[in-house]
C-alpha cells in the first residue's frame, strides 16, 4: 500500500483516538509507520537522501519504542493490526514527506494531552521521550524533503 494512503490511514485514526489508552496506540502506530518509510527510502530512496533516512527510521523506533510497552499492553499481545507493515511503496515523496511531518506532529500533540493528563509517572515519561524522539523524526523527514527538492533542481545536496 502507498505510504499517502497510509498516513492518511493514520491521521483518521489519530484523529479519533478519544482515549488515553488509543492515543497511545495511535501514536505508537505513527512512529512504526515513519520507521517503515525511513526503512523504505533508505532502501528504495534518493541515494542522496538515504543517509537521513536511516536517521528517520532510527528516530520513529526510539519514538516508537519509548510507547511500546505500553502500545502492546493496550492492545494485547498480538492484538490489533501494524498499519505500517502494509507499506509497499513512497510513490509521491514530495506529497507523503510533508504528510508524515504532520501525522507526527499531531502525534506529538496527541501525546502532550496524555502527558499532562496523566497521573502515572511511568506513562509520563513514555510520552516525553517519545515526544523528543519524534521531534528528532520530523528533522530528519524536512533533510530528507531538502535532499529531494535539490536532487529536483540539479543541484549538489
Amino acid at each position: 500500500m502507498d505510504a499517502m494512503r497510509l498516513i492518511g490511514a493514520s491521521r483518521h485514526a489519530l484523529a479519533q483516538a478519544g482515549t488515553e489508552e488509543e492515543i497511545v496506540v495511535e501514536a505508537w502506530q505513527a512512529h512504526a509507520l515513519a520507521e517503515a518509510i525511513g526503512g523504505h527510502l533508505a532502501l528504495h530512496g534518493p541515494p542522496e537522501a538515504r543517509v537521513e533516512a536511516c536517521g528517520l527510521c532510527e528516530a520513529a523506533g526510539r519514538a516508537r519504542g519509548a510507547l511500546q510497552y505500553r502500545a502492546v499492553q493496550l492492545r494485547g499481545a498480538g492484538g490489533g493490526c501494524i498499519r505500517a507493515a502494509q507499506l509497499t511503496e513512497v510513490r509521491d515523496l514530495r506529497r507523503a514527506l510533508p504528510a508524515l511531518a504532520e501525522l507526527l506532529g499531531d502525534a506529538g500533540i496527541a501525546l502532550v494531552g496524555v502527558a499532562s493528563g496523566t497521573e502515572e509517572e511511568a506513562l509520563y515519561w513514555s510520552c516525553v521521550e517519545s515526544m523528543d524522539a519524534a521531534d528528532e523524526s520530523r528533522d530528519r523527514v524536512q533533510g530528507i524533503l531538502r535532499h529531494v527538492e535539490v536532487r529536483e533542481r540539479g543541484g549538489a545536496a
